[in-house]
């Protein structure tokens, strides 16, 4: 199953201690012919996130740069389109959910194309579910997550 992916999941699946066994899942899923979509915005929050995982030595750069390569070969695809979206359906989402505008991009992606969200940010769950746009992993733990 195709779905919209924010950063906070794809680096669940090349940070060991935030992976779970529903990321693996979700994970698996791009093994076996799933496409996740992504804003263009996407690349420079991950690149952000390994940047700060390796400041904080949670990684070395070789691990970060091992990650990167390994998320760039996922069958990952930028829509183009959502930035058509930024100053109509995604800045109403953000005013709508008290979301950043960059998590509201994901989300009116998700609903713009009928796909799951795949997220461990909790707002961004709960704005999900308040616009009934099924989540990917469907069940997650109540911490709060990047």
């Amino acid at each position: 199953m195709n779905f919209v992916q924010d950063a906070s999941l794809a680096l669940a699946f090349v940070l060991n201690d935030e992976a779970t066994p529903a990321t693996d899942k979700v994970l698996d899923s791009l093994g076996q012919g799933a496409k996740a979509y992504v804003p263009a915005l996407w690349w420079w929050e991950v690149a952000n996130v390994l940047l700060l995982a390796e400041r904080r030595n949670r990684v070395t750069s070789a691990e970060a740069h091992r990650h990167w390569v390994r998320l760039k070969a996922l069958p990952i695809e930028v829509d183009l389109a959502a930035s058509d979206e930024a100053w109509t359906a995604t800045l109403s989402l953000a005013k709508k959910h008290q979301l950043t505008i960059y998590d509201a991009a994901y989300l009116e992606m998700a609903i713009r194309r009928d796909l799951p969200l795949g997220s461990l940010d909790l707002k961004l769950r709960s704005a999900a579910k308040s616009d009934q746009v099924p989540l990917l992993p469907e069940k997650f733990r109540d911490t709060v997550c990047a």
